[in-house]
Formats: C-alpha cells, structure tokens, sequence
C-alpha cells in the first residue's frame, strides 16, 4: 500500500517561482512539500546551479550564478523536496475526506504516489515557443534553450558548425556563453523585422530606467564583435538528409545557405499552462505576446480556489521577477491557510512587491520589439506542427476549410494535439492557424481541452495509486454474477 502525503501547501516546480515560494512558506510555519519534475533545483533558468560542470563563472554567466542565493535559504527552509517527481493529476479531494483540498497524483522513478495538499502553488514557469520552418524536425535542429540546459548539465555543444536564428535575448545570450566557452558561432541569423524598434520605442521609457540596458548593450557588443550577424531574415529552411547539413535562409531579397551540423532556434517563450489548464484554470489570449495565459490576479489566485500560480507559467516576466511573484504568492497562500492575516500578508510584501515593479521594468520594449514575426508562427505547405503526430500545415488549413471550427473538433480529423505532449508544442500554433484561416480572433477559436494524465504514465504506474474502501467495494461488485 502506498502512504499517501500531506502537506498545506504544494508548490509544482524548483524554478525561481517555486523556490522562493517554497522557502517563504515555510518560514512563516507552513507544512510544504516542492515537487520537481528535475533531478536538481533551479528550474530552466538555473538549470544544474548545484551540479553543472560549467565551473568557470565566466562562461554562463553572473545571471546564472544568481540562482545559488535561492538554493541555500531553501535548503535552511524546512520545505520538503522531492526531485525527478512528475505531476500528472490534480483533483478536488471527494468523500470520504471531509476537509477541503486536493489529491495530487505523482510518479517517481516509474512509480506512482500520491499526496493531499489544502493549497496548490503551480510554478511550471515557460517552454520555448514553437518555430514550425521546414526541416525543424531533423536530426541537428534544436531551441536555444535546449542547446543552453545541454551546455548547463554536462558542458557540452550539438556540433561543430553552428547557426543560431530567431529574435529575442536569448539567442544572444546563449551565442555569448557559447563564445565563452570557447565555441565558435557561425552565424546569427535574426529574424526581427525591420521597423520593429519604431513600435517599440512608445515603451522605451522603462527599459532606459531598467537592469537590461547596460547588461544588453555590453552582451551585444561583444557577440557582434565575434559572430556573422544577418539581418531582418524573412525565410528560413533547414535541409539535410537523415540529418541537418545546410540551412538556407531570405535576407534583403537575397536567398543564402549555410553548411551547419547545428541549427539552434528560439523566437521568445511562452508559459507552460498543460497543468493549469487541465486543473480547469480559466485562460486568455495576450495578443502581444501571441500566446494563452492563466487569469491570475496580483497575488497569483486563479479561477480555481486554493490553486495559485507563480512566475513565468502566468505571464512572462522574466526570472527574478518570478522569484519575486513566488514570495507574494507564497504570503497570499498563508493568508488563505490562516497563518498570516491579511494586514500581515499586505505588510509582508512591500519589499517583494517593490523588488517586482523594478524587475518587470522594460519589459513591454522588449515583448514588443521581439514579437515573432508571422511567416514563423503561422506555417504553411507541409512543414510539420504538430510533431507527436506529424501533422503538417496544409493538412490542418485544408481541415479549416472543410468546416472544423476549432482545435478539440479538428483532434478527430487528424489527431493534431492528442499525442504525448497533449498539445504542448503546437496549442499556440494551431489556434492562430484556425484563427487566421476562419478570419477570426484566436479567442474566439479557443483551445484544447485537456485531461489527466497531463504527462505519459504506465497502467503499472496507475494500478500502484492507493485504493480506497469504495473503490476496493467497486471491484468487488463487479466480480459478483449478475
């Protein structure tokens, strides 16, 4: 029989949200457990902070080693950790428990557990968003974060030859640690439009009074010194048999190759909401941001009562403006559990809150200076969206025109958002695609449904939960002859 945990509150996710929300409940006497679905603490951000190999500090950078200040005071916390656990349910306790709060299925190693939480703190934080160009599913084509959290976790690179291509911060500081370590960047190939920092310059203001400036002008400065940079590339293509050898690129009315074994492609991210979304949190679509966000208000409260969300799985705001929205969360969850009152919890928070106005300074030039392009969200011919089940762009336009009105319609045409990932990668896309082919806004359209598990188990894993006196009875009944 598996022992079933219980806590007050449950925080999903070691990233900067989840640690220092973590930490703060616990130190205002709240019974926490943190599930990790990584081996270590940090997050993406801080992928690796306690193992990395990457010991000269030089080659990642001072923002990363950043993450050390949250390790240690979790660790002091008292907080429960559990690395490597996946959460794939999350449900409203029923009979026969008479006291409100959640059952919350996980598995570990291969095996399922469960716990009882009274509060819910979700802090998945941002997955990259989707680049669909043809070829990106060959063998040699990955996203900046990806070939970032390879360099993190074993200091290694992808190849040889490397392009990176796409628009956003990332893609530069990922082309700077690179040439940290030594690793030499064929080419950055940037997709910003031109005329794009006209739109931008309204909200200029703020990142002028922000940290990025200085940190940016002097990362930019030292990648363009070293690294071919293209500008305002409207097309991109990787080509390769079996595997990526060239990737072919438009700038200027021009069209180039370049021969590469490495294609690394970022344009911006987006948060990661599968869990929230199938607790049943209400989302919007930011138009700026070209994506689905949860409803949070300032404090992180969601539609669902007792489920909070903290840092970028509830509006991009960037990593120490997630550690500061994880403190706030973490005082409202404290007022809702009774430890604090609510003058405490508004008092608590000055500092954390002042701290989050100063990190989120700027970021309204960036969001709207790096906004992807079109042509690179909204594919077309047969470049591949949905990779679980290879269902390719025309195929989905051509389903629009037959009549499917929307994304959970359109799963029995072509099985598009029903494999492993349950839509992870291709949600945003295909809801513009219908969008755009119908002539409509992406809310209208709406988005996929989706239902537990949120993350691929085995029926060992299901047959190992806990089993209660009703559902033992179930099976007897069923046993008996009619």
């Amino acid at each position: 029989m598996i022992q079933v945990k219980q806590c007050e509150l449950l925080v999903v996710g070691a990233g900067p949200a989840g640690l220092a929300a973590a930490t703060t409940a616990a130190s205002l006497g709240i019974q926490t457990i943190l599930l990790d679905e990584q081996a270590a603490p940090g997050g993406q951000i801080y992928r690796a902070i306690t193992t990395t190999p990457v010991q000269n500090r030089t080659i990642l950078g001072q923002d990363y080693w950043h993450g050390e200040s949250l390790i240690e005071p979790f660790k002091k916390s008292g907080a429960q950790y559990e690395p490597g656990a996946t959460v794939w349910a999350v449900a409203e306790k029923t009979a026969p428990h008479p006291e409100q709060g959640f059952e919350v299925a996980y598995s570990v190693a291969g095996e399922a557990r469960m716990l009882h939480a009274k509060h819910v703190l979700l802090a998945t934080g941002a997955q990259e968003r989707p680049f669909p160009i043809p070829g990106w599913t060959l063998p040699g084509v990955m996203t900046a974060g990806a070939a970032q959290i390879l360099l993190k976790t074993s200091g290694l690179v992808g190849g040889q030859r490397t392009v990176l291509a796409g628009s956003g911060p990332l893609l530069y500081l990922v082309a700077w640690q690179y040439l940290n370590a030594g690793i030499v960047v064929d080419a950055i190939l940037d997709t910003t439009p031109s005329g794009r920092l006209a739109k931008a310059l309204p909200h200029a203001w703020g990142f002028l009074r922000s940290p990025y400036l200085a940190k940016g002008l002097k990362l930019l400065r030292e990648v363009k010194a070293k690294v071919r940079i293209v500008k305002d590339v409207t097309a991109l293509e990787a080509l390769g048999e079996g595997n990526l050898s060239q990737v072919r690129y438009t700038a200027a009315g021009k069209t180039e190759t370049i021969a590469c074994d490495q294609l690394l492609l970022h344009q911006g991210v987006i948060p990661n909401i599968n869990l929230a979304q199938a607790i049943g949190v209400d989302l919007h679509w930011n138009d700026l941001m070209h994506c689905w966000e949860p409803k949070v208000d300032d404090w992180g409260n969601t539609s669902v009562s007792r489920v909070g969300i903290a840092g970028d799985g509830g509006g991009i705001a960037g990593a120490l403006a997630a550690e500061h929205r994880g403190r706030i969360a973490a005082f409202e969850a404290a007022m809702q559990l009774q430890k604090i009152t609510q003058a405490q919890r508004d008092q608590k928070s000055v500092d954390a809150r002042a701290q989050l106005a100063r990190a989120v300074r700027g970021r309204e030039f960036f969001d709207t200076l790096y906004q992807a392009p079109d042509q690179f969200r909204l594919p077309v011919g047969d470049t591949i969206v949905c990779r679980c089940e290879e269902v390719t762009a025309k195929q989905i336009r051509d389903t629009v025109k037959l009549g499917c009105p929307g994304p959970n319609q359109m799963k029995s045409f072509l099985r598009c958002g029903m494999g492993p990932c349950q839509g992870r990668f291709c949600s945003v896309t295909v809801t513009e695609m219908i969008a755009q082919e119908r002539g409509v806004s992406p809310t209208e359209v709406g988005h996929y449904r989706l239902r537990f598990p949120t993350k691929p188990l085995t029926l060992g894993e299901l047959a190992a939960l806990p089993q209660t006196d009703d559902s033992r009875k179930a099976v007897i009944r069923m046993k008996k002859p009619v």
